[in-house]
């Protein structure tokens, strides 16, 4: 009688696990629908950042309103969750992002930011749709690439203001970055340390819905 009162609160928690899962799941998929038409403008109206606050909170903003920049952050987090070691693949992107916003401000130019921004989204749902947890030091190479481009396009936002306004900026993108990451893996790790076959199946599933956003970036940015 212990035993299956046991068994029975051990299959509550993982049915309770996996739902809140799901909760987490769908409310991606709610933002991919209703970000782009909801929030379309600059937090500043296309303004720069004359103050610390002002630059803190255009960094905090922007890679929530690109929603490609978003849905890339969140994928970072969740294909690091899969990978041993592989926290430190969102912490390679963000890094890389700083670095990527410095080359705008120098005026190197990197080509065809906004496609490869694009793929970089369908690539990483598609390892995380494949379920793929080899080869880590390739996909935190590919995210560390993602991530010069992620942050070149920030730089746009920030080229021409003063030093105080553009070190809050950097440090905001950089602490939204992180915490959302961070956030994702987190999420993904309880999954697959919970119940590991079911959450494998939770994350493939998240990895399908960022390809479907990765295609949909990548044929708007190629039909322009």
């Amino acid at each position: 009688m212990l035993d299956s009162m046991k068994l029975f609160l051990s299959l509550q928690t993982q049915s309770w696990s996996i739902r809140r899962f799901w909760i987490v799941a769908l409310g991606l998929v709610a933002w991919l629908l209703w970000s782009p038409a909801a929030i379309a403008h600059h937090p500043l109206d296309g303004r720069l950042p004359s103050n610390w606050f002002e630059g803190f909170m255009s960094g905090v903003a922007h890679p929530v309103i690109g929603v490609d920049h978003f849905v890339f952050v969140i994928a970072a987090g969740f294909v690091g969750a899969l990978i041993h070691r592989g926290i430190a693949i969102p912490v390679l992107f963000v890094v890389a992002s700083l670095a990527g916003t410095g080359l705008h401000l120098l005026y190197w130019d990197l080509p065809a930011p906004e496609l490869i921004i694009a793929a970089s989204v369908l690539l990483f749902g598609m390892v995380l749709a494949l379920g793929w947890r080899s080869q880590g030091v390739l996909v935190a190479l590919v995210g560390a690439i993602a991530g010069l481009f992620h942050g070149y396009a920030y730089g746009e936002a920030i080229v021409g203001a003063e030093l105080t306004p553009l070190v809050a900026y950097l440090l905001g993108f950089a602490v939204v970055q992180l915490a959302v990451s961070l956030v994702a893996w987190q999420l993904g790790r309880m999954q697959l340390e919970g119940h590991a076959a079911q959450g494998l199946l939770n994350l493939r599933f998240i990895g399908f819905v960022i390809c479907g956003a990765g295609a949909a970036f990548v044929s708007g940015v190629m039909l322009g």
